[in-house]
C-alpha cells in the first residue's frame, strides 16, 4: 500500500483456517471459494490493509510474532495490540516474499475524521496521468511485484473469458510484456480470439476484438466499459493498464550530428530489463481462479489439474498439457 492510502478486503482472510474436507464445496463457495483448496479461510470480511509506515500506537505481541523467514506472516493471528488499551487489533506481515502490510480487524477498529480536507477521489481522469502509470521494472531491476500480481488476476480472468481457446494479442507493449505469460497459460492453435486494449482516453479498436483489457477503477475496482457495449472484457490493474495504453515521453535526441562540445545530453535513462521473461504471480493466479465461480465448469476443473500437474514450472507450459484429451479448448 502507498503512504496514506488503505484498502477493503470484502472477502474472509486469515485464521481461523478450515480444510476443504471439513467444510465442503457449499460452505466453501459462501467464503467465496468454488474450487478444491487445502484450507478456506473463515477471518473477518471487510478487513482493512494499510501501510506499516501509516500505522500508530500499537504494539508487536511477540508471542504472535511466528514466521518463516527474517519475518512475521501473520500465521499465529493478531500479533499487534493497542498501546492503551492492549487488546489485539491488527496483523502485520512482512516476512520474506510478502507484500508489508498491516491488516486491521474491522470489529476492533473505529473510523474517525482526522479534520483534514479530502483529496478529490480518484476518477477515470486519472488514468491518463503519467504519475498514474506503473513501470513494469523496479528500480532494483527485477520486474515489478505489482505487475505480477497484475497479471496473474487477468490471466484468471482471461482464461475463463477463452473457455480454454487460444488467443492473439496486439502488437507493441501488450504483446512485448504478456505475450509470455499468455503462451504459459493459454493453448496454440487454429481459432483464435482476438484480444484488444480499450479505456479512457484510447478509442475502442473497430471492428471489435473478441476480448477487451479494459482498466479496474482506480478507487472502487469496477471494470470500465464503453456505453452500450456487452462484449467480453479482462480487468487490469489501473496503473499496469496506464502504462500499456499510454506511452511515455520520447527521449529528446538530435536527428542528425552530435551535440556541440560542452553541451550535456538530456537523453532518459533506459531501465533495465530483467534477463528471464514477465511471469504472474502464481498465487494470485490461482486465488483469482478459485474466487471466479466459473471455477466449478468441469473443463476448468480439467485445466486447473493440468496447470498444478505442470507444477506452474516457464518450463511446463499449460499449451504443451492434455487439458481435454488433447491441446485446445473445451469439448463435451
Amino acid at each position: 500500500m502507498e503512504t496514506a492510502t488503505y484498502a477493503v478486503d470484502p472477502l474472509p482472510t486469515g485464521p481461523p483456517w478450515r480444510l476443504w474436507e471439513e467444510v465442503g464445496e457449499d460452505a466453501a463457495a459462501q467464503q467465496g471459494v468454488y474450487a478444491p483448496v487445502y484450507s478456506v479461510s473463515f477471518g473477518a470480511r471487510n478487513r482493512i490493509v494499510i501501510a506499516p509506515g501509516d500505522s500508530r500506537s500499537m504494539t508487536l505481541i511477540p508471542e504472535m510474532c511466528e514466521g518463516c523467514c527474517r519475518g512475521v506472516d501473520g500465521r499465529a493471528g493478531l500479533n499487534l495490540a493497542c498501546e492503551g488499551c492492549g487488546r489485539a487489533v491488527a496483523t502485520r506481515m512482512d516476512d520474506c516474499g510478502l507484500w508489508q502490510a498491516v491488516w486491521l480487524e474491522p470489529d476492533t477498529v473505529v473510523r474517525r475524521p482526522s479534520g483534514l480536507p479530502a483529496g478529490p477521489p480518484p476518477d477515470w481522469e486519472d488514468l491518463e496521468r503519467a504519475e498514474h502509470r506503473v513501470p513494469p521494472v523496479e528500480l532494483d531491476g527485477f520486474w515489478s511485484r505489482r505487475w505480477e500480481a497484475a497479471v496473474g488476476v487477468a490471466l484468471a480472468h482471461l482464461v475463463v473469458a477463452t473457455e480454454g481457446r487460444p488467443v492473439t494479442l496486439p502488437g507493441g507493449r501488450v504483446a512485448e510484456l504478456l505475450g509470455h505469460a499468455v503462451d504459459r497459460y493459454l493453448p496454440d492453435g487454429p481459432g483464435a480470439l482476438s484480444v484488444g486494449l480499450a479505456g479512457p482516453g484510447i478509442p475502442t479498436p473497430r471492428p471489435r476484438p473478441d476480448i477487451l483489457l479494459v482498466p479496474r477503477h482506480p478507487l472502487t475496482g469496477a471494470s470500465w466499459r464503453e456505453p452500450g457495449d456487452e462484449g467480453v472484457v479482462v480487468p487490469l490493474d489501473s496503473g499496469v493498464w496506464a502504462y500499456l495504453a499510454h506511452p511515455d515521453e520520447t527521449s529528446p535526441m538530435p536527428a542528425t550530428g552530435v551535440l556541440p562540445e560542452g553541451v550535456l545530453r538530456d537523453d532518459y535513462p533506459l531501465r533495465p530489463r530483467p534477463w528471464y521473461p514477465l511471469g504472474p504471480h502464481d498465487r494470485a493466479f490461482e486465488c483469482t481462479l478459485i474466487g471466479l465461480p466459473d471455477v466449478r465448469d468441469p473443463w476448468l476443473r480439467r485445466y486447473r489439474d493440468a496447470l498444478r500437474q505442470a507444477g506452474y514450472s516457464p518450463r511446463s507450459p499449460i499449451r504443451t498439457l492434455s487439458i481435454n484429451g488433447a491441446s485446445g479448448g473445451p469439448s463435451d
